[in-house]
């Protein structure tokens, strides 16, 4: 028996959760019970595979068991930016054949979670606005906007460069230089996106929250023990991310980061009037270290991302969390001068997992088990993609993204912890300091 002893901590503060109407989770696992398939992890690599495994076996049971609450999770806890094209991109264009692999992995798990919402109602503000990516410096502008513009034009990807008078018009602040504007990205509240996932799952899938896998033992097939009961089955994958690898593989592959975020109450028809921009928006720096990830929702509010912390143990403390929240409200303030009044709904740390080369864990670990796990912090798209391929490729079924997903490689071994965490905090903190003028 494999004894699994770390497990979410979540704060119960992430506000795109708490604003939505009260959602009565799934039941928890109470008995013993078996079947077909078991998922561990209801994110979005999880939903994406019990969803798929329930179209390519329809006659097959199939058992998804999530440790907390769908919404609450952390896919529930980002920024709610539904990425198409490639994040970054170094000065130069020899690796445009990764770039290519990336918008068909990406544009497929867009068009699936884009058929989910349309075919069941899924209320969760999914509209295809566009984002800015923008500098706040010239200096960063041609560091870093103009080579992603040059990989754009090479892959023949549309894009529109905005520019500072024009970009404040559009952003209501005048804090950045320049952007390029892709009209492909989507921009959702994360929690209701991935609480109508899991709500309108086949009925041959059978989802359990508020049950953590505690143990696992793999002497038949795979058996998870959680406080209730325990779950047997032959087959699994694992889509718990960067928890995945407390289930005996990917050790010591993984690096944990928090991201904090806070939210602001809707802004009344005055302060809409002061802003002065009609139009929501989401924005990602150009530096994605020293920068600030920004958004304006439909509902009239904004949202600010902003510090990235080592947390290897996955526990970051509310004290930490309310710490951010308070310069999150300085760097708003600063921005938005005129809306110096609104205040956040909350203030929410949430996890994400990467290897140290960028490579997802994916594929068949030992037989009849699989992972889908470390999405390298773009999780709403290639956390789908893993989840959908894996399935697929767990049933023998011949995607032609397969071929894609395996050509991004495996994570590599990472050092010992202590060096990790010290490499990790020491890069962080140099990359932050070297990048502060685009803050």
């Amino acid at each position: 028996m494999l004894n699994i002893s770390r497990l979410p901590r979540n704060d119960q503060t992430n506000a795109w959760n708490t604003i939505l109407p009260k959602r009565t989770p799934h039941a928890a696992l109470a008995q013993d019970i078996n079947a077909d398939w078991l998922v561990v992890g209801a994110g979005y690599a999880g939903l994406a595979a019990a969803r798929q495994l329930a179209h390519n076996r329809p006659n097959d049971s199939i058992a998804l068991v999530e440790a907390g609450v769908c919404g609450e999770n952390a896919s529930g806890r980002n920024s709610g930016f539904v990425i198409d094209l490639p994040h970054t991109t170094s000065s130069n264009l020899d690796q445009l054949e990764g770039s290519h692999r990336y918008l068909r992995l990406a544009r497929a798990a867009t068009a699936a979670l884009e058929k989910n919402v349309r075919d069941f109602d899924i209320q969760c503000d999914w509209s295809r606005d566009g984002k800015y990516h923008a500098a706040v410096t010239p200096a960063g502008s041609r560091a870093m906007l103009d080579p992603y513009a040059a990989e754009l034009t090479a892959l023949g990807e549309p894009f529109e460069w905005v520019e500072k008078d024009a970009l404040a018009a559009k952003l209501g602040t005048t804090h950045f230089h320049r952007a390029l504007f892709t009209p492909g990205c989507v921009l959702v509240n994360p929690a209701a996106l991935t609480r109508g996932l899991a709500d309108t799952l086949h009925e041959n899938v059978s989802i359990f929250e508020n049950s953590p896998v505690t143990g696992m033992d793999y002497s038949n097939g795979a058996r998870a023990t959680t406080q209730g009961g325990s779950i047997t089955a032959p087959r699994l994958i694992v889509a718990a991310n960067g928890f995945s690898d407390q289930f005996g593989y990917g050790k010591n592959t993984f690096v944990h980061l928090a991201l904090c975020a806070s939210l602001t109450r809707p802004l009344t028809k005055e302060e809409q009037t002061l802003f002065g921009v009609d139009q929501p928006w989401g924005l990602t720096p150009a530096n994605g270290f020293g920068g600030i990830t920004m958004r304006y929702t439909n509902d009239r509010r904004i949202l600010i991302r902003q510090d990235i912390k080592v947390a290897m143990g996955q526990d970051f403390s509310a004290l930490k969390t309310q710490a951010i929240g308070r310069n999150h409200k300085a760097l708003m303030d600063a921005r938005f001068p005129t809306l110096k009044g609104v205040t956040f709904e909350n203030s929410w740390a949430g996890y994400i997992c990467m290897s140290r080369n960028g490579a997802p864990m994916f594929g068949e670990v030992s037989p009849n088990i699989w992972m889908a796990a470390c999405q390298n912090g773009i999780g709403v798209t290639k956390g789908t993609i893993s989840g959908m391929l894996t399935a697929d490729k767990a049933c023998n079924i011949d995607h032609p993204l397969i071929d894609d997903m395996e050509a991004l490689g495996k994570p590599l071994q990472l050092p010992p912890r202590p060096l990790v965490e010290i490499g990790a905090r020491a890069n962080i903190g140099w990359e932050v300091w070297k990048n502060r003028a685009e803050a």
